[in-house]
């Protein structure tokens, strides 16, 4: 199967699940659960949790065992989507082609939103059925870290605190391996454990998701600058008006593609090794070469 069905597939697989997931917005406080809908259904890739999933079978399980998984990170995903809009962070009116949640259901709800598809997420791990209790107890340690300080919340305050301010190239990485790194890298290594990866699978798995998330981020500082506003969903040019560094600022855009394209090749060198890695070597290709 042609690699964009295979994705388009595996999306709409997630996204059933994640509806069913999801309180209905029948269920009070009807508010919050249609604020929680409105973010984290109806769009999206979806490619934290088909990593997620492809992690588990790179290594020699069925990829539905790490679903419930991968609904997980999606709620995470969503709920970092939703507070990163707000007026008091990134300030963006528009996400995955529609106004930002903030917009629709004032600041407040958006909070209360983004905190209740956190916490969801958690209850969902929890509830797992497949993985035995010490292995649940790990993925959920595996999540903690990815989304707290040392993860998706540092990366943030790092991001917030350097708008306006030339930041070098190290400052730079250290933004994007947390920011958006580590929830790549969750996903990737809480699957292929799932999928009972041995200690050598995991450290490859680890490798490839470190370069993953950067050539993913190095790609979205390309599209700010040089992407089409009708795919991405979301007004270009954003960094710039918000005195963000980026790696096109920092090094220019030939050279940020070409750092984009050497981390894709190591993805694809830790991939190598895995059993069943085709998907996860053309998923390397396919974010650097995304048009949103």
């Amino acid at each position: 199967m042609e690699l964009k069905a295979y994705l388009k597939e595996k999306a709409m697989l997630v996204e059933e699940r994640l509806s069913q997931l999801l309180p209905d917005v029948t269920v009070p406080p009807d508010v919050i659960h249609r604020a929680m809908r409105y973010s984290c259904l109806g769009g999206g890739k979806r490619l934290r949790a088909i990593l997620a999933m492809e992690a588990c079978r790179a290594v020699g399980k069925e990829d539905s065992q790490a679903l419930e998984y991968a609904c997980a990170i999606e709620m995470i995903h969503a709920y970092s989507l939703v507070h990163d809009d707000l007026p008091a962070m990134d300030n963006d009116d528009y996400r995955r082609g529609k106004l930002a949640n903030h917009k629709v259901f004032g600041d407040g709800v958006a909070i209360l939103a983004g905190d209740a598809l956190l916490t969801l997420a958690f209850e969902t791990l929890s509830r797992m059925k497949g993985p035995n209790c010490g292995l649940v107890i790990r993925l959920i340690q595996e999540v903690a870290v990815a989304c707290g300080s040392q993860g998706l919340v540092g990366g943030q305050a790092v991001d917030l605190q350097s708008e306006g301010h030339e930041v070098d190239e190290l400052t730079l990485e250290y933004i994007h391996r947390h920011k958006t790194g580590k929830l790549f890298l969750a996903a990737l290594r809480g699957g292929a454990l799932i999928g009972g990866a041995n200690d050598q699978q995991l450290s490859a798995i680890t490798l490839y998701g470190e370069n993953l998330g950067l050539a993913f981020q190095i790609t979205d500082d390309i599209l700010d600058v040089a992407g089409d506003i009708a795919k991405l969903g979301k007004v270009t040019g954003a960094d710039v008006r918000k005195g963000k560094s980026t790696y096109v600022t920092l090094l220019g855009l030939e050279e940020a593609k070409n750092q984009a394209v050497k981390c894709v090749e190591q993805c694809k060198r830790y991939a190598d090794g895995l059993p069943n890695q085709n998907i996860l070597a053309e998923l390397a290709e396919y974010v650097v070469n995304r048009e949103s």
